[in-house]
């Protein structure tokens, strides 16, 4: 069978699709083609392949392709050797993974001098066939005619036939894939502590017993155990139990015919027994390990990515004025104020905390920024001293004047803030203004468009992740960049205010594109339409049919520009916008217009019905956005630390992580509380995310506070959830996990109530009058 269709074949079999949808895709993007491209413009040519089916495809074309090409390369050394025969060919050829290419090949493999190889230069071969041949004679009795000057002894000659047949059997690729299918059904992982390890590895005392079966090992327990053997704590082992020992050996057996119990036979059980223990169990242990490894990897790759996902399609609070601080005790509360488009507008540092105390300057400022700069929103970062901070700033809102349109304040994650803030982009976006106000204005942002300004920030310091630092890197990467691209191309990017981080993940363009884009935007000034884009340096008719569709231009020449109507399909819309009888601009965001039209009337030979349906989706609402309409989370007042807390208060929160054995939740307090899985719904959830997702705001019930070691229980069934030794165990049996990367800082216990003191002992009236003299001097 030829190698593309034998691929084409096998992944259109995974993904649910036919060869004939595969081939389309596989040449698009073999052509140079995004995927988030051919999924929404060349829908007629993949039948309809989506993101997820295509990205699968994409992992899955390079694995085959190195699987082929592995193929070809064992074919080509077995034929050099003169060894291949029509049945070798057959099983390589019906291989289907690397594993079984590789047992297959081992009998051919080129290795370094063996002791069989030594036995065999020794001529000992003969007596390893004569004891096979003869199973009632005693194998020492046909050993003494194979003694020479080499060999001297009986024994000598034994164990040089044994050498011989260990090779065989673990050359043996039937026998070596009956085996590991045994041991992925039957076989144990065991941890257990290293003596005298036990103080230094106290956060994997979880594991300092533990055994469970390898295939049922989640995610998140394999990757804390596997840190732990990394770190010297732990010793793992994987192998099956007496009885599967047992009958492992026995499958040994088996593969030497083994049925009498004459001489013969009895010493080749021995051998069987000893190749089991000294090579096929080291083997396969080694190799389960490595699967292990590799499963739970992905696993965490996958879990990162979907948070990831779900955080970068969060809710916009739209273009509007918006001041962003970026709280601190004793450096202060750093305040950004940005306009409408991000630019920012004015920096402050406020000191309303010990040591200093100035909480009246503080609020006389803040007011004195909203009057001047009209602000609507104002983001207030979660970490230390946040609830005081968002405490001080209600005070300000609540003396305003009553003519005043209030902004709405929001506590959004501020993760990944400080390492944005000390990045090279962030010295070049901002290179007048101090490391510490850079925090304050990406905050600010964050709440105006978590997308545009959360693609700034490495994947790996957002904090959505688990076990992060334990997987693959460049699998990670690779994993979080199709991410990024595909929610950034699903929610399409304003040309003429998108930043270059977020033009760089558009569809056919990258650093070096989106460098020119901008830089021919700030020489030109705005594109007026998308053709213009042509006129940029490097940008290609390749490039721009790859990116334009995803590209918006609000206002310009050319209406169309605002929506995901691709530029090569506008014929086609001014033939559905010129049967309507109406200017476009007038058509445009009116459905009703459009329910009198039959899409098939509009089928071109280039532009089938789904991009016909897709046309008319745009004009009924152009430029549309995916992302759901903005919520936030409203913390409890007098809730602010850990030690507020009780269990059965019920509170509202953010999902700020979800891991494979549950969600942890923003409740407000510094330190996030964890929702186990079992306590995510009142049925029986096997996935977290089919319940809850990152940036989620959900309400919660308290079930165990623990204060020494900054533990918070929850529980989202309506029966008020688990008891605490549930929630106790239930977090026993979570690991040794990441701590998500919510906060940068967490605050003292006692420091809140300290400055809650500070703050409520200003007079309320006094306050007032201040407030309301510095919004009148704006």
């Amino acid at each position: 069978m030829d190698t593309s269709v034998r691929i084409a074949q096998t992944i259109a079999t995974e993904i649910n699709a036919a060869a004939k949808q595969v081939n389309a895709a596989v040449e698009l993007l073999d052509g140079g083609a995004t995927v988030p491209f051919v999924a929404r413009y060349r829908k007629e040519v993949t039948g309809g392949l989506d993101d997820s089916q295509l990205r699968q495809l994409s992992d899955r074309l390079v694995y085959l392709r190195e699987l082929e090409a592995r193929r070809s390369t064992i074919l080509e050394s077995i034929k050099s050797q003169d060894k291949l025969t029509a049945n070798l060919a057959k099983s390589i050829a019906a291989a289907e993974t690397k594993a079984q290419l590789e047992d297959i090949y081992l009998p051919y493999k080129p290795k370094r001098r063996t002791k069989a190889m030594i036995a065999r230069e020794n001529g000992l071969e003969p007596l390893l066939e004569a004891i096979l041949a003869d199973r009632m004679a005693p194998p020492e009795a046909l050993a003494e005619a194979y003694l020479n000057e080499t060999i001297t002894t009986v024994k000598d000659a034994l164990n040089g036939a044994r050498d011989i047949l260990t090779e065989r059997l673990t050359e043996q690729a039937d026998l070596l894939g009956r085996l590991r299918g045994f041991m992925q059904d039957h076989a144990g992982l065991t941890a257990k502590v290293i003596e005298g390890k036990e103080a230094e590895g106290a956060k994997f005392s979880d594991y300092f017993a533990h055994s469970e079966r390898w295939a049922d090992v989640p995610s998140h327990r394999a990757l804390a155990m596997l840190r732990g053997a990394n770190e010297n704590i732990l010793t793992l082992d994987i192998a099956p139990d007496e009885e599967g020992i047992a009958r492992a050996e026995a499958m040994i057996c088996a593969a030497l015919a083994i049925k009498s119990q004459g001489a013969g036979d009895l010493w080749l059980r021995k051998v069987a027994g000893w190749t089991w223990r000294v090579k096929l169990s080291l083997s396969l242990m080694l190799e389960l390990m490595s699967d292990l490894r590799s499963r739970a990897q992905n696993e965490a790759i996958h879990v990162f990515a979907r948070n990831l996902k779900d955080l970068l399609f969060a809710a916009p609070a739209g273009a509007k004025p918006t001041l962003g601080l970026d709280p601190g005790i004793r450096t202060g509360v750093k305040a950004a104020v940005v306009d409408a488009t991000g630019k920012v507008l004015a920096t402050e540092t406020l000191y309303p905390f010990q040591p200093k105390n100035d909480l009246r300057g503080a609020q006389v400022a803040i007011t004195k920024l909203i009057a001047l700069h009209g602000v609507e929103l104002i983001a207030i970062g979660n970490g230390t001293a946040s609830r005081e901070t968002e405490k001080m700033v209600a005070e300000v809102l609540q003396h305003l004047p009553a003519k005043v349109k209030k902004p709405t304040k929001v506590v959004v994650s501020e993760a990944g803030a400080s390492v944005y803030s000390a990045s090279e982009l962030a010295a070049r976006e901002f290179p007048d203004l101090d490391v510490s106000l850079r925090g304050a204005v990406s905050i600010a942002r964050r709440l105006q468009d978590p997308l545009a300004e959360l693609v700034k920030i490495e994947p790996k310091s957002i904090g959505v992740g688990q076990y992060q630092h334990d997987v693959d890197q460049h699998k990670l990467s690779k994993s979080l960049e199709a991410v990024i691209e595909d929610v950034v191309n699903a929610v399409g990017v304003d040309l003429n205010m998108a930043s270059a981080p977020l033009l760089t993940h558009i569809s056919g363009l990258g650093p070096g594109l989106a460098e020119a884009i901008v830089a021919h935007r700030d020489e030109n000034g705005a594109f007026r339409s998308r053709k213009e884009l042509l006129k940029v340096a490097r940008l290609g008719p390749k490039a721009f049919e790859q990116c334009a569709g995803f590209l918006r231009i609000r206002d310009g020449k050319e209406p169309l520009d605002a929506s995901s109507v691709h530029p090569e399909a506008y014929k086609v819309a001014r033939k559905v916008v010129a049967a309507c009888g109406r200017d476009i601009r007038q058509l445009m965001g009116d459905g009703a217009a459009l329910k009198a039209l039959n899409p098939a009337d509009f089928v071109e030979e280039s532009f089938g019905l789904p991009t016909v349906r897709d046309i008319f989706a745009e004009i009924e609402k152009p430029g549309r956005d995916p992302r759901p309409s903005f919520v936030t989370a409203s913390f409890k007042e007098g809730v602010e630390t850990i030690t507020d807390l009780k269990p059965g208060m019920v509170l509202e929160g953010s999902v700020t992580n979800v891991a494979a054995f549950g969600a942890f939740v923003d409740i407000g307090v510094h330190q996030d509380g964890l929702v186990h899985v079992s306590q995510l719904a009142d049925k029986f959830v096997k996935d977290p995310h089919e319940v809850v997702k990152t940036g989620q705001v959900v309400r919660v019930t308290v079930t165990e506070v623990d204060v020494a070691r900054k533990r918070i229980g929850l529980t989202m069934r309506k029966d008020g959830g688990a008891s605490a030794k549930e929630t106790r165990d239930a977090r026993a049996q979570a690991g040794n996990r990441d701590k998500p990367n919510t906060h940068r800082n967490k605050a003292q216990p006692n420091r809140g109530k300290a400055i809650r003191k500070e703050q409520s002992s200003d007079s309320n009236g006094a306050l007032g009058a201040a407030l309301m003299d510095a919004f009148k001097k704006t």
